[in-house]
């Protein structure tokens, strides 16, 4: 992944990987939601469908020695980081050779490997676990960087104040990425979310910037920027990307909300005509050399992926009973 920080644009491969990745995770989470309609799942699943773009123009510029910490919409980031389809999928499914041995589960997927801190059930919980990794990168001096994925709802917490005014201080190679999907939970953002989301940073002296977080190009190139500050030791950076989850808040949610609305199905569609896949695909499509036959071949691909995911984690075992007293302690 990890692209030079010179670069004006993406390189015709890094889009076509770009796209490819974003398919991925809109293809298992459409994957996902229907097998928890079909009762196949052990617990509810929150999508990041229709926030792809987000996460894969970010983790573009990162490499397995950058570190990342997500939320409770964590699958989109586990895969943009460059997480094992199989390995997810199997934790989801509660399995043994799930990424996690099956102990964590949709909300709780982690790989040190892929420098993936996890995910997080604690609204804004990433953050300060991406504050903490942050100060040790910058005490080893290689040049890596934290990045934590968080929402709008998220922004409020007062995790939040504490990691902007550090990060401030020490210049932590640390980059906020605020995925504004206009929604916490069920309430409108602007109900519970006074002034600016950006204007938290600024506050603290932190660049910030707003961007129109469906546009996989707009994605890339202020993450570019925050990357590089953080690598030459300028310190962090705050994005906050306006985006829209195109499923629920957590697909077990029509259970109980008995038929209420809190969103009205035109401004879904709205938000559907502008797809961060559909957008790319066409500005692949405007592109010299790209024909919709490689696209085709894309799709079928992680068709492809999914389906071999998905068999393999029905295929893997259940964790044995004595692991319930494994792995909790070091």
């Amino acid at each position: 992944m990890n692209v030079s920080t010179d670069q004006l644009a993406p390189t015709l491969a890094q889009r076509l990987s770009m796209v490819e990745r974003m398919l991925l995770i809109r293809r298992v989470e459409e994957r996902l939601g229907a097998d928890f309609k079909a009762g196949k799942l052990i617990a509810g699943v929150h999508l990041y469908s229709g926030q792809e773009a987000v996460g894969v123009g970010v983790c573009e510029h990162l490499d397995d020695n950058d570190w990342i910490a997500s939320n409770h919409r964590g699958h989109g980031h586990f895969l943009a980081k460059g997480g094992e389809v199989r390995a997810m999928m199997a934790e989801i499914h509660a399995k043994a050779t799930g990424v996690c041995k099956g102990m964590g589960g949709t909300m709780h997927v982690a790989d040190l490997g892929k420098g993936i801190l996890g995910a997080n059930g604690i609204v804004g919980g990433g953050i300060s676990l991406i504050c903490g990794a942050a100060y040790s990168q910058m005490l080893q001096g290689q040049g890596q960087v934290a990045v934590a994925f968080f929402g709008d709802g998220a922004s409020t917490q007062g995790v939040m104040s504490e990691a902007l005014n550090l990060s401030a201080l020490w210049k932590l190679p640390m980059i906020f990425v605020c995925e504004n999907n206009l929604f916490s939970e069920f309430s409108r953002s602007d109900t519970v979310v006074a002034g600016r989301i950006m204007d938290r940073a600024l506050a603290y002296g932190v660049p910030a910037v707003q961007i129109d977080g469906n546009d996989i190009d707009a994605v890339w190139r202020a993450a570019g920027q925050a990357v590089r500050r953080a690598r030459t030791g300028e310190g962090p950076s705050f994005i906050e990307a306006f985006t829209y989850r195109m499923a629920g808040h957590v697909e077990a949610e029509t259970g109980f909300l008995q038929g209420a609305q809190y969103r009205s199905s035109e401004e879904v569609q709205a938000w559907a005509a502008r797809d961060p896949i559909e957008r790319a695909c066409a500005r692949l499509l405007q592109m010299p050399l790209v024909t919709q036959a490689q696209l085709s071949e894309i799709e079928a691909r992680v068709a492809a992926q999914v389906e071999d995911a998905v068999q393999f984690a029905h295929n893997s075992p259940l964790p044995p009973p004595e692991q319930a007293l494994q792995f909790m302690f070091a």
